[in-house]
């Protein structure tokens, strides 16, 4: 990876301190800068102070937990947040996405493989592309990491805009739900139908708050979906 995101700050947030040393040792050893906090009740105020670059974000934590933690964060700020929990059930990693996580990594892992998480999830929310011709009711700039549909600012999670980025790069177009996945997770890892779904609801339901007599993503049923301009 460049230079730029080598050198990113992680803000790791985990309870058990001798894993927390052990992460940030292989982050920092990865080019990483890094800090800690064990209390979630710390988490939101530290992060309003001084805005990471990425958040190593435990599940379950003394105060607040990660799930409560992640849907205030979403509120004001659209850092990439690496979901950690030890709870493997797939309601539990739907959640953590539902929330606005961008990953999840489940415990037992190795400090290797956190670091590969953290840099995909870091190359996935640069920057790509730029924006859409000026006057159309979705523009979408990639630079800024923005949108907006009718004149009004869209808040979409980094998968969520990813997603429509596809989506409205290639209208008409139908993706099914593998295609849509390598496109936002670039490490192809397995995730299910349900995932996908999720983000698609998510997504459509902030589109048709600022168009609500338009349906923009369509489903196609069996194959996938497709975005309509």
């Amino acid at each position: 990876m460049n230079a730029p995101t080598a050198s990113a700050h992680v803000l790791i947030v985990e309870d058990e301190p001798k894993l927390a040393a052990l992460l940030a040792d292989y982050l920092r050893q990865a080019g990483y800068r890094t800090s800690h906090i064990a209390d979630g009740d710390a988490v939101l105020p530290q992060v309003r102070r001084e805005m990471p670059d990425l958040i190593l974000l435990d599940l379950m934590l003394p105060g607040r937990d990660g799930v409560s933690i992640c849907t205030e964060l979403r509120g004001f700020s659209q850092v990439p947040v690496l979901m950690v929990t030890a709870r493997v059930e797939e309601i539990d990693r739907l959640l953590g996405l539902q929330v606005g996580a961008d990953d999840y990594i489940c415990k037992p892992f190795s400090p290797r493989e956190v670091v590969a998480r953290v840099q995909a999830v870091l190359r996935r929310a640069a920057p790509k592309g730029g924006a859409m011709e000026p006057g159309a009711p979705l523009t979408i700039d990639g630079e800024r990491h923005s949108v907006s549909l009718n004149g009004v600012p869209l808040d979409l999670t980094p998968v969520e805009f990813r997603l429509l980025a596809t989506l409205s790069g290639a209208p008409g177009r139908i993706f099914s739900r593998e295609q849509l996945m390598n496109q936002v997770y670039d490490d192809y890892r397995v995730v299910t139908d349900r995932t996908v779904d999720t983000h698609i609801k998510n997504l459509r339901r902030k589109l048709q708050q600022a168009w609500p007599q338009q349906e923009l993503i369509r489903s196609i049923y069996g194959v996938g979906y497709k975005f309509e301009a």
